[in-house]
């Protein structure tokens, strides 16, 4: 799956607002929603909207984030990941942490699901290394009520590389103010005042993981994957990518595996479960997979940079009101944000 943009400058507002790629993964440029009229922002809401109608997936170009701060975060992660492995363990996040801040624990995200045999898929734990951070761990963060389990307040894990946590706090902030322009994007397209969302995700419990894929000498076990079958657990999810080999798929309606174009400077977009829930299924969180490298090209590392984002720990999960008729009554069982994703790590990594 290739696209084609038809300018170099990816903040131009000389771009299209959609350039469909094979009709389901499309590039959408957000520059006329950030800096357009309403009529203009409405138009790409409800482009937007189409899209998680269909594949829950889109990449988005034009998002303002300073190109710099992107290249930063990337360098700043590879020379992580380069360090010794000793010192890269000696950041392992505590057996305690819910949420997995500093370097994580070999899990398989195909076990979150709610179908999949937890013994099996962890069987068949997931080809990558990962570097958490989350606002919870910062002190001073006070986004969680105060009644809440203790251990989303465990401090954050830094290694001693000059600058790394400035480094990855700019681009957190970055991805919050993104985040948030999404949501608001996504109010318009389910016909709800834009800022609907806002005391919602105001005091988010977002990871930002960095993921490192290494090169492969030998030949994985069958059915191992860089990251398994699974779904995203929150609202949405902002993805940097690089373009090296066995990168990531998505699954369509047939049951086949598309690539995700990569698109550089770009951000992949795409819904999560609890996104799901609160528009009663007429969004999907669609299942996708990193697929490990052709065996010519096994050499090859690979990076990306997902940010979770995850409403507040007290938000209800419900259907909202603009997505159920009579026809179509809401079909989940409503939850709390902060304990569906506590859930989903528990089965991922035996937490």
């Amino acid at each position: 799956m290739t696209a084609e943009i038809i300018s170099a400058d990816l903040n131009s507002s000389s771009l299209s607002p959609i350039t469909v790629v094979d009709g389901y993964v499309p590039v959408i440029d957000l520059s006329s929603a950030l800096s357009g009229t309403a009529a203009e922002r409405q138009r790409v809401a409800d482009a937007i909207g189409e899209v998680c109608e269909n594949s829950g997936f889109l990449v988005v170009v034009g998002h303002g984030i300073p190109q710099q701060s992107i290249a930063d975060m990337y360098d700043t992660t590879r020379k992580f990941f380069a360090l010794p492995y000793e010192q890269k363990e000696a950041l392992r996040s505590d057996p305690l942490d819910p949420l997995m801040r500093g370097f994580g624990r070999k899990g398989s995200l195909a076990a979150s699901n709610a179908h999949a045999s937890v013994q099996e898929e962890r069987s068949r734990p997931d080809l990558s290394e990962t570097f958490t951070y989350n606002r919870l761990g910062d002190a001073g963060d006070n986004a969680l009520p105060e009644d809440v389990d203790g251990r989303l307040r465990l401090p954050n894990r830094w290694p001693e590389l000059p600058g790394f946590s400035d480094t990855y706090r700019e681009y957190y902030g970055n991805m919050e103010d993104l985040a948030l322009e999404i949501m608001r994007l996504f109010a318009l397209a389910l016909r709800l005042p834009e800022n609907w969302f806002d005391r919602k995700v105001d005091r988010h419990m977002t990871n930002l993981t960095a993921n490192y894929y290494p090169a492969q000498p030998i030949a994985p076990e069958p059915r191992q994957l860089r990251k398994g079958v699974h779904s995203d657990w929150g609202s949405l999810t902002i993805l940097y990518q690089d373009d090296s080999p066995g990168g990531l798929q998505v699954q369509d309606r047939q049951g086949e595996w598309l690539d995700v174009p990569v698109i550089p400077g770009s951000f992949v977009i795409n819904i999560g479960d609890l996104m799901a829930i609160w528009t009663n299924n007429k969004w999907v969180s669609t299942v996708h997979r990193v697929v490990n490298p052709p065996r010519e090209v096994s050499h090859r590392e690979r990076y990306s940079m997902p940010f979770f984002h995850q409403p507040n720990f007290d938000t209800l999960i419900e259907c909202i009101p603009t997505c159920a008729t009579p026809e179509n009554p809401p079909r989940h069982q409503s939850v709390l944000s902060g304990e569906y994703i506590m859930e989903k790590f528990r089965r991922a990594y035996d937490l």
